[in-house]
């Protein structure tokens, strides 16, 4: 009974949350007009989209021409190795990059621009938010102090009873549509906020990717030393590149097979060994301080793709950089060289029917037939064109990196840590 009677006292103050409601929600529907976008707002708005659609526009002009110059590039490619050939590919890799970098800068100022355009409506939308919060708050609180009056005079004060049941279910629509627009609200912030994470995402993996553009860039610069370098080795004559170019395939092809020749007969002469790793996964670290690629495993861009496939991975590292065993093993050949054409290198042999192979070192620091550990010091980076080691048609220095299973050639970037 008591129950029942405080239910029926408090309904009365119903009618009062009805007009304190009315009071609070016209000001919330003068206020959403208040922060509608004003002519200023409109017309900056209007200027950023215009800014980043200009900026789309001549992003994709420029992926136009990129698709053409690449196109261009595989076209030469596949008509033939010549001297004259390779220069032109190498001029047009570079000016491709140059139109990447400017293709991704211009990705950048749009996204930019895109997250000043969300920031400006996550700012509107943030006061508005908070006003309504404030609004909502204030009505909240006024409906606490009008139930704290004295309700058996609320109840005496009133007519009959069938103006308290009406004025519950009115009151209960109120407090769902309070609900309601709060929870609208919160969607609403919660979007935005999202919206401007996801572009700053964006942002973030623009600005990495013209970083990476930006090293590529130095990597074809690279390229085009070693055209200069090319150009005066040969004096611009066919004929003598042509000759470059066969001395590089004999060379090529006497490496493989020692290497292969010589692996096969030092895991002869170490079957049984205790000191030589059998069992277990073999571990492999980076040879070098640097983790940066220049070249991938069968690179499709690799200018002598027609006379063998990139069987490693080039790291760069500068000329004279320390290079350390990626995994304990046996040093199977440390191949010196003091001239320029000359190609210098170690093959480590590890368990599991893996070996390692270092190329072009300016220095070897490790004798064959000796155990090391990983990370030992096994020699020094080269690669710098006309320094001892470095082999003929080098692009710059940087170490070239091989993992082969069984004698073959396997992407180190599989293996390493």
């Amino acid at each position: 009974m008591a129950r029942t009677f405080r239910r029926f006292v408090q309904i009365p103050v119903a009618l009062v949350f009805i007009g304190v409601f009315f009071a609070f929600t016209v000001p919330l529907q003068a206020e959403e007009q208040s922060y509608a976008p004003s002519s200023v707002r409109e017309e900056i708005l209007k200027k950023l989209q215009d800014e980043i659609k200009a900026k789309k526009d001549e992003s994709a002009a420029l992926e136009e021409k990129i698709g053409v110059m690449k196109k261009s590039i595989e076209r030469k490619r596949v008509e033939g190795l010549s001297l004259k050939n390779q220069i032109t590919i190498i001029d047009e890799r570079l000016e491709a990059v140059r139109l990447d970098i400017q293709s991704t800068q211009l990705e950048i100022e749009t996204v930019e621009l895109e997250l000043k355009q969300l920031r400006l409506e996550i700012d509107e939308a943030t006061k508005k938010i908070d006003r309504h919060k404030e609004i909502l708050s204030e009505l909240i609180r006024t409906i606490q102090r009008e139930s704290d009056r004295n309700y058996l005079e609320l109840l005496l004060s009133n007519n009959n009873f069938s103006d308290f049941f009406g004025a519950v279910r009115y009151l209960e629509e109120v407090y769902g549509d309070i609900g309601a627009q709060a929870r609208q609200l919160r969607i609403a912030r919660t979007e935005l906020e999202e919206q401007e994470k996801n572009v700053l995402e964006k942002e973030t993996s623009l600005k990495e990717l013209r970083e990476s553009l930006g090293e590529k860039e130095q990597k074809l610069r690279g390229q085009k030393d070693y055209k200069e370098n090319l150009l005066d080795e040969t004096k611009q004559n066919e004929e003598t590149f042509q000759g470059m170019l066969a001395d590089l395939r004999q060379q090529y092809q006497a490496v493989e097979n020692e290497i292969q020749t010589i692996e096969r007969q030092i895991r002869s002469k170490l079957e049984g060994n205790d000191k030589f790793e059998q069992g277990g996964d073999v571990v492999f670290s980076w040879p070098t301080p640097s983790n940066h690629i220049t070249a991938y495993f069968h690179d499709p861009e690799y200018p002598f793709r027609h006379v063998f496939e990139h069987a490693g991975v080039d790291i760069r590292s500068g000329q004279g950089t320390a290079i350390r065993a990626a995994a304990s093993g046996y040093v199977a050949r440390a191949k010196r060289c003091s001239e320029s054409w000359c190609y210098s290198y170690v093959m480590i042999v590890h368990g599991d029917g893996l070996s390692t192979v270092y190329g072009h070192l300016s220095q070897v620091s490790v004798n064959e037939d000796q155990f090391i550990g990983r990370g030992d010091l096994i020699g020094y980076s080269g690669g710098t064109p006309g320094t001892a080691g470095a082999g003929p048609f080098v692009t710059g220095p940087h170490l070239h990196f091989e993992i082969r299973l069984n004698g073959i050639p396997v992407n180190p970037l599989n293996y390493l840590l």
